[in-house]
C-alpha cells in the first residue's frame, strides 16, 4: 500500500519534477488549522483514544455516509441514535465492517486521508480488507495505549501550530478554559458559531434565544438579542478566538432599518414563517458583519447545504450523519445589501465558502477580485478532493488571482485526517503550480513563495493567527 511520493503529481515528466521541487519546499511546513471541528476536550483531558473504530469511523461522516449508501446500518457503526436504543458498542465488530467494505472508497480522497494515517502515524503499509482486519485492529489498539498516541502528542507530531474548534454561542468554552489553565503549550482557539440563535426556522429556536439573552444578562428584545452577541464574541475572544462562522442555508443578506429588523425579532420569536426565518438569517447575516468590524473577528459564511436530507435518519440519529446534500447557490444578489453596507470597509475580512462550483468563475471569483472585505475560502466538504481543489484553482485563479483567497483549512471531525488533508492540498497546489511554470506563465522562484502562501503565510494571516 506505500504512498506513492509522486501521488498527485502531474504525469508530464517537466511538470512532475518542478511540483517535486515546490513540494518539497513546503511539506513540512507547520500546519494552520483555522476552521474545524475537533474535540475541545480531546486536547483538555488528553486521553487516549479508546479503539481504532472510535478513531476512524464512529466521528467520520465521509466514513459512514458512504457506507450506509450501500446499506449498511448506522447501528452497526456504533453511531449513537437520539432515543438512546441500543447500537454496536464492540470496536472490533464495527472495525471488521468497515474493512469488509474498504473497497467501496476506491478513488474517494477518504481513501487517501485513511491510508495517509496509516502509514504515516501506525507505520502500515498494508491495505485494509476483510483478510487483514483483525490484524490490523490489534496493532492499531496496541499503538493507541502509547503516550505518543494522545491528542496532545499527536499535535506536536501532526506539526500543527494553531488549530480552531467551532463553538455554539451558547458554549461555556469550559474545555477551552482547562486547556489554556493546563499550561500546555498548543493553540487551540474556539470560534463564534450563532446558528442555533439565529436560525429561526429551527424548532428550539425561541428556548435558545431565550437561554442565550440569560447567559449574556441582556434583556429579551431586538436591543438585547444584538447586545448577547457583542458579550458572547467578547467572551470568545478572551479565549483566543480570531473567528465566527455562519452556516446558513443560503448566502442571502438583508439590511433592514432599526425598527423593521425588531418587529421581525418579535415575530420570529412568536413562530417564524419560512419568510420571516429567512429574511432574519439575512439580516443577522449584515449585523455579524457590522460585529466584525467592531470586534475584528473573521467572518466567514457556509452556505448551500440541504441539512438533514433524510428525514427518516435525521428522527433517528440527528445532525450531522451524512445526509447533508449542496444546492445551487447564488451570491452576487444575495450579498449585495452585505456588500453595499461593509464590502468596501478593509476592516471587515468575509470568507465565502461554497458547495455550489458553478458560482466560482460566475461570482465568487468576480466579487473577491473587486471588494475589498472578500476572500475566498478553499473547496469545502463534497470538494476537498484532489479534483476539487484543482477546480477550484482553475476556475477562481484566472480573476481573484491567489492572493484573494485564504490558503486551506481542513474543516475535519477526524483528526488523524488533518495531516493528510494538508498533505493533499499542498501536493494539488504545486502540481497546479507546476504547470503553470511548465507553461512558462510563471518563474519557479515565484511559484516556491505561492505555495509557501497557501500552504501556511495565508490562512495565518488571513485569520488573524
Amino acid at each position: 500500500m506505500a504512498l506513492h511520493p509522486d501521488r498527485l503529481f502531474p504525469i508530464e515528466p517537466d511538470a512532475r519534477g518542478i511540483a517535486r521541487r515546490l513540494f518539497s519546499a513546503v511539506e513540512r511546513l507547520p500546519i494552520i488549522a483555522p476552521h474545524g471541528h475537533t474535540d475541545p476536550l480531546w486536547y483538555a483531558n488528553d486521553e487516549a483514544f479508546p479503539d481504532p473504530a472510535s478513531l476512524f469511523v464512529k466521528p467520520d461522516h465521509y466514513i459512514f455516509r458512504m457506507l450506509y449508501s450501500q446499506g449498511v446500518r448506522l447501528e452497526d457503526l456504533g453511531v449513537p441514535r437520539q432515543d438512546g436504543g441500543p447500537v454496536e458498542a464492540d470496536g472490533r465488530k464495527i472495525w471488521r465492517l468497515f474493512a469488509k467494505n474498504f473497497y467501496l472508497f476506491r478513488g474517494t480522497p477518504s481513501r487517501l486521508w485513511f491510508e495517509h494515517a496509516l502509514e504515516t502515524v501506525f507505520g502500515i503499509e498494508e491495505r485494509l480488507g476483510e483478510k487483514n482486519a483483525d490484524a490490523l485492529y490489534d496493532r492499531i489498539a496496541e499503538r493507541l495505549t502509547e503516550p505518543s498516541m494522545r491528542p496532545r502528542a499527536l499535535y506536536k507530531q501532526f506539526g500543527i501550530e494553531v488549530i480552531s474548534t467551532t463553538d455554539a454561542a451558547t458554549d461555556q468554552l469550559a474545555a477551552h478554559d482547562a486547556i489554556l489553565k493546563s499550561g500546555w503549550d498548543g493553540r487551540v482557539i474556539p470560534a463564534y458559531r450563532p446558528d442555533a440563535v439565529v436560525d429561526a426556522s429551527r424548532t428550539d429556536f425561541i428556548t435558545n434565544v431565550e437561554d442565550f439573552v440569560a447567559l449574556a444578562g441582556t434583556k429579551l428584545d431586538y436591543e438585547g438579542y444584538l447586545e448577547a452577541h457583542r458579550v458572547r464574541r467578547a467572551y470568545f475572544k478572551r479565549r483566543g478566538a480570531t473567528s465566527s462562522d455562519h452556516g446558513h442555508p443560503n448566502a442571502r443578506t438583508a439590511d433592514l432599518p432599526v425598527s423593521a429588523a425588531s418587529a421581525l425579532f418579535e415575530r420570529v420569536l412568536k413562530g417564524a414563517s419560512p419568510e420571516d426565518a429567512d429574511l432574519f438569517r439575512a439580516q443577522m447575516l449584515t449585523e455579524m458583519a457590522r460585529m466584525s468590524i467592531e470586534d475584528g473577528l473573521v467572518m466567514q459564511i457556509h452556505p448551500g447545504s440541504y441539512r438533514n436530507h433524510n428525514p427518516a435518519l435525521f428522527e433517528r440519529f440527528g445532525t450531522d450523519k451524512g445526509a447533508d446534500i449542496p444546492r445551487s447557490t447564488g451570491y452576487v444578489e444575495e450579498l449585495k445589501p452585505l456588500l453595499d453596507a461593509f464590502g468596501n470597509d478593509p476592516r471587515l475580512t468575509l470568507v465565502l465558502f461554497t458547495l455550489d462550483e458553478t458560482s466560482y468563475s460566475r461570482e465568487l471569483a468576480p466579487l473577491a477580485g473587486h471588494y475589498p472585505a472578500l476572500r475566498l475560502g478553499p473547496a469545502w466538504w463534497f470538494h476537498d478532493s484532489p479534483e476539487g481543489m484543482r477546480r477550484f484553482r482553475e476556475l477562481t485563479t484566472e480573476t481573484a488571482g491567489f492572493y484573494n483567497t485564504v490558503g486551506f483549512n481542513d474543516d475535519t471531525r477526524a483528526y488523524m485526517s488533518i495531516p493528510a488533508r494538508h498533505d493533499m492540498a499542498r501536493r494539488v497546489d504545486c502540481a497546479y503550480l507546476a504547470r503553470l511554470v511548465a507553461d512558462h506563465r510563471l518563474e519557479e522562484d515565484e511559484a516556491v513563495e505561492i505555495a509557501h502562501d497557501l500552504a501556511y503565510r495565508l490562512a495565518k494571516q488571513t485569520y488573524k493567527l
